[in-house]
């Protein structure tokens, strides 16, 4: 019996091994979130920490943190076209995030994990 409790917990610790060294396909990529942001030209109109005609990254994290749907507003914010209110009031189609492969929710999700991160 010692023998297979010995083996059952050996074989847990090189899972959890295995899990610790495997790359977390969930974490943000800061860098590839900038890349998308600079190729949609999201930064005209955002910055991280200033105004612009869109909200600062770091106000729109602000306005989401703790909330549960953050993510998911955000994503159809950014792909779905909705219009977004300028700071003189007048109202366009939001610019859609392209990717490359076209619609590539990893991509998506990174960027807006990246903005919520600010």
């Amino acid at each position: 019996m010692a023998h297979t409790t010995h083996s059952a917990i050996a074989a847990s610790l090189i899972g959890a091994a295995c899990l610790l060294l495997a790359p977390a396909s969930q974490a943000m990529d800061a860098e590839s979130a900038k890349a998308l942001a600079k190729q949609n030209n999201c930064l005209k109109c955002h910055a991280i920490d200033k105004e612009k005609d869109g909200p600062a990254y770091k106000k729109v994290a602000e306005k989401y943190k703790g909330k549960a749907n953050a993510e998911a507003r955000l994503i159809d914010h950014i792909t779905s076209g909705e219009k977004a209110k300028f700071p003189d009031g007048h109202e366009e189609e939001h610019k859609v995030v392209k990717t490359s492969p076209p619609k590539d929710m990893e991509q998506i999700k990174n960027l807006v994990q990246w903005i919520l991160a600010q």
